[in-house]
């Protein structure tokens, strides 16, 4: 939840004329929706926030960001990611916090961040690699941040 909370404060005060992007990769029960929830709490979403393992993303109004968060477990076929209609939530300040996106590899839009979880004993670990310029300014803030 804290490291959520910091990915939140660390996004970008200008966002790209597209929706921001963060792929979320780890094994099941890694963390990943509760990152999210900590990321949607820091920008004042109030509400229930789960994994949306079987309606595939929820959207969420969350301050100046329109949040969709993608769960894309279930998916058999990259090709249905061009069903959902994600085209229409790819705009400024759309953020797009997308699990299991090698579900749908060669589907999507390049990351702009790339965040890997993983479970070591009672810890978890956090693995971060940015794609672009927009991922290397969001990294940058994060890792200026005094939360961590």
């Amino acid at each position: 939840m804290r490291f959520g909370a910091a990915l939140a404060h660390a996004l970008p005060a200008s966002p790209p004329n597209r929706a921001l992007r963060l792929h979320l990769r780890g094994d099941l029960g890694a963390g990943k929706t509760t990152l999210v929830r900590g990321l949607l709490r820091e920008l004042g979403v109030t509400g229930a926030v789960r994994s949306p393992t079987y309606a595939l993303y929820e959207l969420y109004a969350a301050g100046r960001w329109q949040a969709v968060h993608l769960d894309l477990y279930r998916l058999t076929d990259p090709r249905e990611v061009a069903n959902l209609g994600l085209a229409d939530h790819d705009e400024p300040h759309a953020l797009w916090l997308i699990e299991w996106p090698e579900r749908a590899e060669g589907a999507l839009p390049a990351a702009d961040l790339e965040l890997w979880l993983t479970v070591d004993g009672p810890a978890h670990r956090i693995a971060l690699q940015a794609r672009g310029e927009v991922g290397e300014g969001w990294l940058t803030r994060l890792s200026k941040s005094s939360q961590f």
